[in-house]
């Protein structure tokens, strides 16, 4: 299973000065040091945290998987097409929120969500649908085209006592259903080192996107170590 390290909050700390540190791409190079298989970045539409040269550097320079996180708009997607990254994650975004709130209304944006992965593919570039653990969710991502998908994991990581037990099953449900129909399946979204390991276990994923748990501890013990604390996690069921 592989780990994606999102380094997006190092920049939130670094725009919070508007300042050069710290470094997203120092970030990037110490978590592969400590054994990242990938580097995650949201080049948000407002960029209030990873900037559109971050992204031109982290491409230039990043060997690992290079996941670019971003809205299915036209300015992000010609971006996408012009960097090259290894994946394109579509996610929802909105201007007022603090993080990604959930996965894509699949329903709704179904149609603009296929042109939008057709164009990116087009490019080359593997496309990932981040949705929300239901079935009818990877049935639609299936369907326009995705080969890939990221589920959720925000609702079983806020969830406590029975509640968290039934949104684990909503997502190894959905890993399960997504694996049977032909799709890669990563995972990620509110996981940390304390919740992680269960979701590590299931069965047939690819592998965890995670970003704010590994920067915060990355502030107090370094991000190598942070990093190499979190592979040992997903070594364990």
């Amino acid at each position: 299973m592989i780990l994606g390290v999102n380094v997006d909050h190092v920049a939130t700390v670094r725009q919070a000065r508007l300042s050069f540190e710290p470094d997203p791409l120092t970030a990037a190079a110490l978590a592969i040091l400590g054994g990242a298989d990938g580097i995650t970045v949201h080049l948000r539409e407002d960029r209030r945290h990873i900037q559109d040269r971050d992204l031109r550097l982290l491409r230039e320079q990043v060997h690992v998987e290079l996941n670019l996180e971003m809205a299915a708009t036209e300015e992000m997607i010609g971006i996408a097409i012009e960097t090259g990254p290894d994946l394109v994650t579509i996610v929802p975004e909105k201007r007022a929120e603090l993080t990604t709130e959930g996965g894509l209304n699949m329903i709704e944006q179904k149609e603009h969500l296929r042109e939008a992965v057709k164009k990116i593919q087009a490019a080359g570039i593997p496309v990932s649908l981040f949705i929300n653990p239901h079935v009818m969710d990877v049935d639609i991502a299936q369907e326009i085209g995705a080969e890939m998908v990221e589920i959720h994991t925000g609702l079983y990581a806020n969830a406590k006592g029975k509640h968290q037990e039934l949104e684990f099953e909503r997502v190894e449900e959905a890993v399960r259903f997504a694996r049977r129909n032909g799709l890669l399946v990563n995972a990620g979204h509110g996981l940390n080192y304390f919740n992680v390991r269960r979701i590590a276990a299931i069965e047939g994923l690819r592998g965890l996107y995670i970003g704010h748990s590994i920067v915060s501890r990355a502030i107090l013990v370094g991000m190598e170590r942070a990093v190499r604390e979190m592979k040992a996690l997903l070594g364990r069921p």
